[in-house]
């Protein structure tokens, strides 16, 4: 759910943020949410987008609030042990949110949150695990078509792909020690059969509902503003210089690199995992 203000001032005027119902409050009037576990954070350097030799390698980045780093359990590798959701919280650094998961043994770990999770739910990881959501087991084991994220790409190195809010990929068959999935793009590959994933799809699927209504929010989030290539001069970029406005240009990077349809993928990487391109 998306919640639209009443404009009482200027930045109010377009602004779209999240109703965050999914997050667990505390109170009688239920506003306040609950704070994370102290255990589970870690400080958090910010690069403000240069390397290790202080060079810029990602522009319009800078600035913004202070964060903790949630440390998120990818690999799910606490096996047959049944965990209880103690609570379904907000994390900066990622689009999703993520649930506290209390072990039986004791042991608390942060997951990426899907959809349907509550706090008081039971979750375990395994082969013998349930077939419902927050539950993880490897690819072998899941009944075919079920809708799964958090995958792994190698065994017992931790979920990369489909992490984000609101996606969800498809399992669509298993052969020769291999399972195809349909992935969030559209595109349908190859992953080892005892990869882990995790059921259900991620919440908080209506993030990209979500408008800013101002500048400031954006230099809160550490993004700093973007000129427009038109808008330089031709020593700062390809699109720039001319007399008025014009579009004549092909787009490029301010590098010169074609955009927009130009290939940029390593020639020495290896297709044989991919069934089916996204762009087909």
């Amino acid at each position: 759910m998306t919640k639209k203000f009443r404009p009482v001032t200027p930045g109010q005027r377009e602004l779209i943020l999240n109703s965050n119902e999914e997050l667990t409050r505390i109170g009688a009037s239920g506003r306040a949410t609950v704070s994370p576990c102290k255990a589970l954070l870690q400080p958090k350097r910010r690069t403000n987008g240069r390397n290790h030799h202080g060079h810029v390698t990602c522009r319009h980045r800078g600035g913004g609030a202070k964060r903790f780093y949630r440390v998120i359990d990818f690999k799910r590798d606490k096996d047959n042990i049944a965990a209880k959701v103690a609570s379904v919280e907000y994390d900066p650094n990622r689009t999703a949110h993520i649930a506290l998961l209390s072990y039986q043994d004791g042991e608390k770990r942060y997951i990426i949150a899907p959809q349907g999770l509550k706090a008081g739910d039971v979750v375990s990881s395994g082969p013998e695990s349930a077939f419902e959501v927050g539950c993880s087991m490897p690819l072998k084991n899941m009944p075919l078509g079920s809708v799964i994220h958090n995958i792994e790409i190698f065994p017992g190195r931790g979920a990369k792909l489909v992490r984000s809010a609101g996606l969800s990929a498809q399992l669509m068959a298993r052969s020769n020690g291999y399972a195809t999935l349909k992935m969030p793009s559209g595109e349908v590959r190859m992953i080892n059969e005892d990869c882990k994933a995790t059921f259900g799809a991620i919440s908080n699927a209506e993030r990209n509902l979500r408008i800013e209504g101002k500048a400031g929010r954006m230099r809160w989030k550490g993004f700093r503003p973007t000129v427009r290539g038109t808008a330089m001069n031709p020593v700062d970029h390809p699109h720039g210089g001319g007399e008025g406005k014009h579009n004549g240009y092909l787009p490029q990077t301010p590098w010169a690199m074609y955009t927009k349809g130009f290939r940029t993928r390593n020639k020495r990487k290896s297709n044989k995992w991919i069934v089916k391109d996204r762009r087909k």
